[in-house]
């Protein structure tokens, strides 16, 4: 379907004055046929597969972003979980399978490489735990490198074992990378039900359901939707869903030509838009700011599960109708650093650990971003992961956590990120413990709905 001269019109102002961009071009990759039982093979041949494929990627975003006029922050590529990749080996050394992807990633030009992952709800093979033991080396090691596990779907119940273990690990990823402030637990995420189209980091992974290559979109626009409600003025509920989705809808179509450009230039198909709204650390590109704009005096405050309800299904509402490929998480974003409000909020007490966890319930993924004290214990870690994880599990949807355990900070003292990352206060958690709970390990068995043939 063309683009009319009004929507070119209404694209123009949304980025120019409202912040719209595309948040992501991301190259899905399969890496299957690159198993082998030596490692060495196996590092080549994926190196190989990455320069190949994604050579003309980053080239051909950055032509669109011209031509369009649509500033396009990020290129990625997702590649097929290498704990699958890895696991033929007769000695699957992971770190230095990390380090072959990073190189890549590195000459092709891309901002991340997301596939860092395993796939553990319902239990952890032996080249699993290998694969789960070299987590803290890998990810410190490596520059573009991102990975996630999945510890639970709604069909499988959760792997409680996994989560005690990433607890652990948490902790030696934060003192490996104390000196960026704990960053490389930034690049690591905790999934249940996680998806196999997400184009956003550091959940990205390329499904053993794809094809062999596809290219996908995450759109983000915040901006455009605060820039809508503020201009709504004071009008009822049901009207600011009508507007949200109209305006969800007009993101989404941009994400859809910019996609499908890509994909046909770079001969590849297309694969899904995420219309997820993405905040960044900018003023005026803020979810937070959204829900502050419907009549929140700070996101947190009384009220802020619902309007961010509201946001997230008006947003799902609206992009549905203008493309019939949407994908990946798609809703509301809400990671602390990345969001000037939610900064803010927290700054002021309005927004605590808690409360972000019942909001967790509405919006896409769930704890994004959130930085801790760095003497937060492995099994408080594991606990705050179990409890967003069952979020997920028993409302059916992808939850997700990445939190911080930051080195050498206590509640209310700032780390620096840097990029879309952005800045995060070290929020203060129960002081109480779950020790007990935890350690007990073992499987929550899948919830009654799981039960559907």
């Amino acid at each position: 379907m063309p683009f009319s001269q009004q929507e070119v019109i209404e694209t123009v102002m949304m980025t120019e004055m409202e912040n719209l961009d595309i948040r992501t071009v991301t190259l899905g990759l399969s890496l299957r046929d690159c198993a082998d039982s030596s490692i060495e093979r196996v590092c080549e041949k994926a190196g190989r597969k990455i320069r190949t494929v994604a050579a003309r990627l980053v080239p051909v975003v950055d032509e669109l972003a011209t031509e369009f006029g649509i500033p396009i922050a990020n290129k990625r590529i997702a590649v097929t979980p290498l704990s699958l990749v890895g696991e033929a080996c007769d000695n699957p050394d992971y770190v230095r399978l990390a380090k072959a992807v990073d190189d890549a990633a590195k000459d092709v030009g891309v901002d991340y490489l997301g596939g860092f992952s395993a796939l553990l709800h319902k239990g952890i093979t032996e080249r699993e735990a290998i694969f789960l033991a070299s987590i803290p080396e890998a990810l410190s090691v490596t520059d573009r490198l991102c990975g996630s596990v999945n510890v639970a779907t709604t069909r499988s119940g959760i792997n409680m074992d996994a989560i005690v273990e990433i607890g652990r690990l948490l902790k030696l990823l934060a003192e490996k990378t104390a000196d960026r402030g704990g960053i490389g637990c930034a690049k690591f995420v905790v999934f249940a039900n996680a998806v196999e189209d997400n184009p956003f980091m550091a959940g990205a992974f390329y499904g053993i359901g794809e094809s062999e290559s596809s290219i996908s979109v995450g759109v983000s626009g915040p901006g455009v939707v605060a820039h809508a409600v503020k201009a709504a003025g004071n009008c009822d509920l049901g009207s600011l869903v009508e507007i949200v989705k109209r305006t969800a809808f007009k993101i989404t179509r941009v994400g859809e030509l910019v996609g499908r450009e890509a994909a046909r230039r770079l001969n590849l198909p297309f694969g899904i838009v995420d219309l997820s709204l993405a905040p960044t650390p900018l003023v005026g590109d803020s979810v937070g700011e959204i829900l502050e704009a419907m009549g929140l005096e700070r996101s947190g405050a009384p009220g802020s599960t619902a309007a961010l309800a509201l946001l997230t299904d008006a947003v799902k509402k609206g992009g549905a109708m203008a493309s019939s490929y949407v994908g990946g998480l798609s809703g509301a974003f809400i990671p602390v650093s990345e969001d000037h409000a939610m900064i803010s909020a927290v700054k002021e007490g309005a927004l605590s650990l808690e409360k972000l966890e019942a909001m967790t319930s509405v919006c896409s993924v769930g704890l994004d971003m959130v930085a801790v004290p760095g003497n937060t214990s492995a099994e408080t870690l594991s606990a705050i992961i179990a409890d967003e994880i069952a979020i997920g599990v028993i409302n059916n949807k992808t939850t997700a956590v990445r939190i911080i355990p930051v080195p050498g900070k206590d509640v209310g003292e700032i780390v620096e990120f840097g990029g879309l990352l952005g800045s995060a206060p070290v929020m203060p958690v129960n002081r109480f413990s779950s020790a007990k709970f935890i350690l007990r390990g073992g499987r929550i068995p899948a919830p009654v709905q799981s039960m559907r043939n």
